[in-house]
């Protein structure tokens, strides 16, 4: 049973104020990201308009015959690119009851050999439905609004820790590997059955997400207990990701969090943004100020989920786990070198 405690509100337009409410800001923003790992975030500058075109887009998709939705079913990707089918997809070993589309930058695909790094075969081409051709403009304008604002989340963060405000920069050039899910939450089929997706963390830097009106998603709290982060019109909920709890020893936590599946006859749509850094990106530890890193609580070690700080191989750990037909068709060489090494 979830309690529907708030999440902290957080209007970084103030970052961008005087210094004294900057200040204050950016005080409330490290409150925030240490003690919950989530809140919600004001002041972003992303229109209404935009955020309801995408939305709308999304139920459109969705709506659509499932021939059409298949012609782009990720299963023709080997970038993991494309739309899920319902139930395909694994979070902590279970199925997801959710249907998506998995949209990354517009690359092509790179010709690599068995000596090259296994996450540059995650580097490819998107999927676009030809029933739907105006979705690419609509998600990819959406892509670049979520890119700003969680860049500019990150910057706060990085002075709210006493760094630079370009500490992270570095590794968000125009090869960061961010990634887009347009996602369908169907009715639950029976009561019982309320896995949309399984508890779990975000393995890149920031996650954004855009949701609609229904709710569904749930963030665990240091004692056990789950909170409803209830939608709040105009505000994007962030989260804190893995790469962040490393760098910052664990001052930082990335948070488990999960979407219960909605009721009987009520459907969910979303759009999470993941802010994930060059694929090859290591993440060093920062020098904390004295004062914060006597409350760094350490990284947190889980044989389940080890938490690596070379970000490709985070990724492809993550994207194997999760879509196991797409790793069967196209990475299966991959998986059987993964077996040999005990990986």
């Amino acid at each position: 049973m979830a309690q529907s405690t708030a999440l902290p509100v957080i209007d970084i337009s103030r970052f961008r104020a005087p210094d004294r409410d900057r200040d204050a800001l950016l005080a409330e923003l490290r409150s925030a990201a240490h003690e919950v790992g989530f809140f919600y975030v004001t002041g972003h500058g992303v229109s209404g308009a935009l955020r309801e075109e995408v939305l709308s887009a999304a139920r459109r998709f969705f709506a659509l015959p499932e021939e059409q939705r298949l012609e782009i079913e990720n299963l023709n990707s080997g970038q993991f690119r494309g739309y899920t089918r319902t139930g395909t997809e694994y979070t902590g070993g279970s199925a997801d009851w959710r249907e998506q589309i998995d949209i990354g930058p517009e690359r092509a695909a790179l010709g690599t050999g068995p000596d090259d790094p296994d996450y540059l075969r995650l580097i490819g081409p998107n999927q676009w439905p030809s029933a739907l051709p105006e979705l690419r403009d609509i998600v990819l304008r959406w892509q670049a609004e979520a890119l700003r604002v969680s860049r500019e989340v990150l910057r706060a963060l990085a002075a709210a820790l006493g760094q630079d405000e370009g500490y992270f920069d570095q590794w968000f050039d125009d090869e960061a590997a961010v990634h887009v899910k347009i996602v369908h939450y169907p009715p639950r089929v029976a009561e019982d059955a309320d896995q949309g997706v399984g508890a779990h963390k975000d393995y890149g830097y920031l996650a954004l997400l855009q949701q609609d009106e229904v709710g569904g998603l749930q963030v665990q709290r240091e004692d056990g207990e789950w909170i409803d982060a209830v939608p709040v019109p105009g505000a994007f909920v962030f989260n804190i990701g893995e790469m962040l709890e490393i760098a910052t020893q664990g001052y930082l936590k990335a948070t488990h969090h999960r979407v219960v599946s909605p009721q009987p006859g009520v459907h969910r749509y979303s759009i999470p943004f993941f802010l994930g850094p060059r694929l090859d990106a290591v993440v060093k530890p920062l020098q904390l100020p004295p004062e914060l890193a006597a409350l760094s609580r350490g990284v947190t070690d889980d044989p389940d989920n080890p938490l690596l700080a070379a970000f490709g191989e985070n990724a492809v750990v993550g994207w194997l786990r999760s879509h196991p037909r797409v790793a069967e068709r196209w990475w299966s060489d991959v998986l059987v070198k993964r077996e040999a090494q005990n990986l």
